[in-house]
């Protein structure tokens, strides 16, 4: 997989950064070095993205004690857990060969590792990434939690829809993170956005934007949009352990005065009510976050 395709390249060249990519996309490996090795052993969850049967793009959430994920060799990423019951992902992430994102993020010290490839064979209990790119991503924009004491998985159900229902807009509004999916030919891509609650506007029951803040001048998300528009959100619910995904097609608006905004169109809504067993503390919002301009309303 190489670093850029031409939808990352065209982004980069209308947003002017090339050079900068081409310096940063250097820290992109194929290898899981010890200290990301290391890393993988302390996390208690992973966000992976993938496309459904359908062709449907999903992020999904995989939890576990630490230790559930580790490095098998050099190239390949186990993981001992599944993603649970009625996930939009459970069948797909069963495909050897399937292309995958993951992302694992660390809320107690704002890291974060990105790990894309294509499933291995799956395990009893488990699955395991075969590792085309492996790389580490800056702080910016990670809220800092501390974990609390885990619970046992609840029983709760699993809503499926086509459309935001209103718990689900308030949710979004109070929302300070969410993982957006990503595809292209070449491969997935899971990401992380942040900031302050109001970042990511409600449009409609069937639309979400959220500005594009500075990164790192890769542009992996929005090239991917620029290739494929299809996108799949996953935005957690740090008190009680639900989520709430979204699957769609995701647009880049570029303003006059180099602004980024990203238009999201809801096609499908999965919000599972079994609450996870991981439980974090308030958040320690980041110092880089904007200050949100409110205004934006559903119609």
């Amino acid at each position: 997989m190489a670093a850029y395709h031409p939808g990352t390249r065209a982004v980069q060249d209308r947003v002017g950064v090339r050079e900068l990519a081409d310096h940063v996309g250097r820290s992109i490996g194929t290898d899981i070095r010890e200290v990301a090795a290391a890393f993988l052993t302390r996390q208690p969850f992973l966000v992976i993205g993938a496309a459904d049967p359908e062709g449907l793009v999903w992020a999904s959430v995989v939890d576990g004690a630490p230790g559930f994920l580790r490095a098998v060799g050099p190239r390949r990423m186990g993981v001992a857990g599944r993603v649970p019951d009625g996930d939009p992902l459970a069948g797909a992430l069963t495909v050897p060969g399937l292309p995958v994102g993951t992302i694992v993020l660390d809320p107690r010290t704002r890291r974060r590792m990105r790990l894309n490839g294509t499933l291995a064979a799956p395990a009893p209990g488990g699955f395991a990434v075969r590792a085309e790119q492996v790389f580490a991503n800056c702080p910016k924009y990670l809220q800092k939690r501390q974990p609390l004491d885990a619970v046992e998985e609840g029983r709760g159900g699993v809503r499926h829809g086509g459309a935001l229902a209103p718990g689900q807009i308030r949710a979004i509004r109070a929302a300070d993170t969410f993982f957006i999916a990503t595809t292209a030919e070449d491969g997935v891509d899971a990401g992380h956005r942040g900031g302050n609650p109001g970042f990511v506007q409600v449009r409609s029951a069937h639309e979400l934007a959220w500005p594009d803040y500075p990164g790192n001048g890769m542009f992996l998300t929005l090239g991917n949009l620029a290739a494929d528009p299809r996108a799949g959100l996953l935005f957690p619910d740090w008190e009680t352990g639900a989520v709430l995904q979204l699957s769609g097609r995701a647009r880049t608006e570029f303003g006059t005065d180099g602004q980024r905004t990203v238009v999201f169109t809801v096609e499908s809504v999965v919000e599972s009510l079994r609450a996870g067993r991981l439980r974090w503390s308030a958040p320690e919002y980041s110092p880089a976050n904007p200050p949100v301009h409110r205004g934006s309303t559903t119609r």
